[in-house]
């Protein structure tokens, strides 16, 4: 018999839905005051709104995504994190090449913002997942097969990408696009490969090699609940939850569809303000970049907490290799579609932070256990990449 008065039932059920759904009701706040602030005229709070927006909005993406995850198997639970948070990058960067007004700026922002993605996911998420992880249990395991694999797929496509980039320091300049299109399709049929390798001939690669102490725990609860010892109120659930999933893959492309608006005003408003403030374009990408995985941060600090460092390197590394894979073969036919040639001449410090960053992540998670001295090594070097992205131009 429930012996709660009315009132203190009905306040508790406001903070339950209050924190249930505070990223869709911020994300509509300050989609809202972006609208305002467009309208009398003031550019930066209006950016910063949007910003703000987009990252509530991108939040509730990676919760429904988390939840369509729970449901699947590695690596198809890892696949529907990533590719989620990848799409919401796709169409941030998309936009700022169909309507940035300075097209070299937009060209050099979105590259910037291709590599500083990957640069984010293994260093950011990868940093702080492994240190919140490590404070909590000390160590970590994890199947090293999907580290090790990981790697060297990336270490393969950075190599690729240097291709682009050291032709346009020849006589043979003029070649510079048609080179892109050649790497940018040998990675997409490279992928193509991986995907295989992961879903079918080696999918053992990317699953832990033992139950965490949260999955155990997990299993105990859901055997009491199946014994009726734990009563759950069906108000006390997520409505996401409740949903079948191809309703809630529905309302993922929702949201992004909301995410596509607001980011044709950031994209607009956004380059422009970056000129008139002089941002450089490496800022100006890692900043994109930072709104675009930090609903992948906070899935991957969750997942740390609970001891699923597993789905936290599946997440990290697999979001790293589909940013290079597909994101960069999309948005060059994307950005051709509208006539705009966009090639693969990364420069010097984005090719070297990239190649730097994967024998850092090769080093700290060869041997499948992860402890918080390695995550404060990725957040160092994300520190160091950081400020000199905010100086190079």
């Amino acid at each position: 018999m429930d012996s709660q008065p009315p009132s203190i039932k009905h306040t508790s059920k406001i903070r339950h839905f209050l924190s249930e759904y505070l990223d869709i009701i911020i994300g509509t706040i300050f989609f809202l005051l972006s609208t305002y602030f467009t309208s009398i005229g003031n550019m930066l709070l209006s950016v910063l709104s949007v910003a703000i927006s987009i990252g509530a909005f991108s939040m509730t993406v990676a919760e429904i995504a988390d939840i369509l995850a729970d449901r699947l198997e590695e690596p198809y639970a890892s696949f529907v994190l990533t590719f989620s948070a990848v799409i919401v990058e796709i169409v941030l960067l998309y936009m700022i090449i169909v309507h940035s007004n300075d097209v070299k700026a937009g060209l050099e922002t979105v590259k910037g913002g291709i590599i500083s993605a990957v640069i984010v996911d293994m260093n950011v998420l990868l940093g702080l997942a492994v240190l919140i992880g490590g404070l909590s249990y000390k160590e970590q395991e994890h199947n090293e097969d999907t580290s090790s694999t990981y790697t060297t797929i990336l270490l393969v496509a950075t190599s690729s990408l240097l291709v682009p980039s050291i032709i346009n320091y020849t006589d043979n300049s003029q070649k510079l696009f048609e080179s892109s299109v050649a790497i940018a399709t040998l990675l997409l049929i490279f992928y193509i490969f991986i995907f295989i390798f992961q879903t079918k001939t080696h999918n053992d690669f990317f699953k832990a090699t033992s139950k965490s102490r949260f999955e155990r725990l997990q299993k105990k609860m859901l055997e009491r609940r199946e014994k009726g010892n734990v009563h759950i109120e069906e108000d006390d659930y997520y409505i996401f939850d409740r949903l079948p999933n191809i309703v809630n893959l529905i309302a993922i492309f929702v949201f992004i569809f909301i995410i596509g608006f607001l980011a044709e005003s950031l994209a607009k408003d956004g380059m422009q303000l970056a000129k008139e403030y002089g941002v450089s374009s490496g800022l100006a990408g890692l900043i994109i970049a930072i709104i675009a995985v930090s609903p992948e941060i906070l899935t991957a600090i969750k997942a740390a907490k609970e001891d699923e460092i597993q789905r936290v390197v599946n997440i990290a590394m697999g979001a790293s290799t589909v940013s290079i894979m597909l994101t960069v073969p999309i948005l060059m036919l994307l950005a051709y579609y509208h006539g705009i040639e966009l090639s693969l001449d990364f420069n010097a410090f984005q090719v070297g932070a990239l190649l730097l960053t994967i024998i850092l992540v090769w080093k700290t998670t060869d041997d499948g256990e992860t402890n918080y001295f390695e995550g404060i090594s990725h957040l160092m070097f994300f520190a160091s990449y950081a400020t000199i992205a905010t100086l190079y131009n």
